[in-house]
């Protein structure tokens, strides 16, 4: 009988460490992409980050020491419709990784996604444990979106959507509807959910014959899109809404900040946020002539 193995989970140590996501990092495991002390990882594996145990990804050693003592980070970033929530696109395409700040030691991670055709908020962090909390649809985060449909909506309709409907993959609702404005068969409404499942705003409208032409993420928990920030454009999040993230779904709270804490948040330069991000594509199309 083998020894049992003390520790953490070896997803779990990688995912604070800032090497993606749980998810990203178990199918890491599965494709023979990390290895325990020059063995090949299996999923269930356990290691003492103290004891000395040397992890590789892809033939790169990982260290655990000082990914310990990498502070969370937070990014809210304004998706434009037109990019992809992937690392790298064999086409060519843009994603949402492509204007982010670079990272010694760690990487963004995404926290969810939302498809090519929808815009707005969008958070990264570096911290893989955070991510994955956030994403688990046990943890009930809320998401506000504001969708224009198309078409005729009545109250039966709306009636339906906050009760539940059964989509391919099970049942889902909207927790809350509010119409915004709109004349005729094109009209806006905020919608919540509490889970993130792949087009679901879009499918659960669809289920009524509706049609959707237009899907902006405003929320996600309590963290609203900062107005003023423009498409494409990223901000750091400050140390307290780092900790109300944190908190929201029961990790310690962070005490470190790349933000200078000390001095008053003053108001993000939009203007300067808007050249960056208008420099950014202008060198982006040049390259991809």
């Amino acid at each position: 009988m083998q020894p049992k193995v003390e520790g953490e989970k070896l997803q779990k140590v990688l995912a604070r460490a800032g090497q993606g996501s749980r998810r990203e990092i178990e199918a890491m495991i599965v494709e023979n992409r990390v290895s325990v002390d020059g063995k090949m990882a299996t999923l269930g594996d356990r290691i003492d980050v103290h004891s000395g145990v040397k992890v590789r990804i892809d033939g790169r050693i990982i260290n655990l020491q000082q990914a310990q003592k990498e502070m969370c980070r937070v990014l809210m970033y304004y998706k434009p419709e037109g990019e992809l929530c992937t690392r790298s696109d064999p086409e060519g395409r843009a994603t949402v990784f492509d204007r982010l700040p670079r990272l010694n030691g760690a990487r963004w991670i995404a926290v969810g996604r939302l498809d090519i055709n929808t815009s707005g908020l969008l958070l990264f962090t570096t911290d893989g444990e955070l991510a994955n909390r956030l994403m688990h649809p046990s943890r009930e985060v809320e998401r506000e979106y504001s969708v224009r449909v198309f078409g005729q909506v009545d109250e039966a309709m709306l009636a339906r959507l906050r009760k539940g409907v059964q989509l391919e993959d099970g049942p889902a609702n909207f927790k809350e509807i509010k119409f915004t404005g709109g004349v005729g068969i094109n009209q806006w409404y905020d919608v919540t959910l509490t889970e993130g499942r792949n087009r679901e705003v879009r499918r659960l409208w669809e289920s009524q014959g509706i049609q959707v032409s237009r899907l902006i993420r405003t929320r996600y928990g309590n963290i609203k899109l900062m107005k003023g920030l423009p498409r494409g454009g990223w901000e750091e999040m400050a140390l307290e809404n780092v900790n109300y993230l944190r908190e929201l779904v029961g990790l310690p709270p962070e005490t470190e900040s790349k933000l200078d804490v000390t001095k008053s948040r003053r108001r993000p330069k939009s203007g300067q946020i808007r050249k960056a991000v208008k420099r950014y594509t202008e060198l982006g199309k040049r390259y991809k002539k």
